[in-house]
């Protein structure tokens, strides 16, 4: 019985090793069975993976191109509001500038003006008490003799004379 144990494992590799071209050929024929099988499907179904991987890859470029032309295009919009802000920019500047100056100018026309008027206003002081001093001294000296006015004193001339 011993014997009987020893070649039982032995006795499968020998049936296995006895076959080795009808199980090569087996495989070989569902290799050749599956490739056939997937070559028929593609056909079948009008899709190749290869090709659409390159149709996609290039719809990708041409995307990646676009987009990067878009990008471009911004990029000089952008430039060009910016170079306009900065010119705009400039300007309001430059009028700041001006308006600043034209406000000191003014400034400096409505100070001169102000000093003008106070010295004006001192002179007429001036004026005005210098003719009531001139009034008081008028009421204070009491002339001697009114004298008619020039019309009256002729007028009498020409009675007393007669004519």
């Amino acid at each position: 019985m011993i014997d009987l144990a020893q070649d039982t494992p032995s006795n499968t590799l020998l049936r296995l090793g006895a076959q080795p071209i009808a199980l090569t050929a087996a495989a070989l024929l569902l290799l050749i069975a599956g490739v056939t099988s997937i070559a028929i499907w593609r056909a079948y179904t009008g899709a190749a993976p290869e090709s659409d991987r390159v149709v996609a890859s290039r719809q990708l470029q041409a995307r990646t191109a676009q987009a990067s032309e878009q990008l471009v295009e911004k990029t000089k919009g952008l430039e060009a509001t910016q170079q306009e802000s900065i010119d705009q920019l400039q300007v309001v500047q430059d009028q700041l500038q001006t308006m600043k100056r034209l406000l000191a100018a003014q400034q400096a026309d409505t100070k001169r003006l102000s000093e003008q008027v106070t010295a004006l206003n001192e002179s007429i002081d001036g004026l005005r008490q210098s003719s009531a001093s001139a009034r008081a001294t008028e009421v204070e000296t009491p002339s001697v003799t009114r004298r008619k006015p020039a019309r009256h004193r002729q007028a009498s001339a020409r009675k007393r004379s007669g004519g």
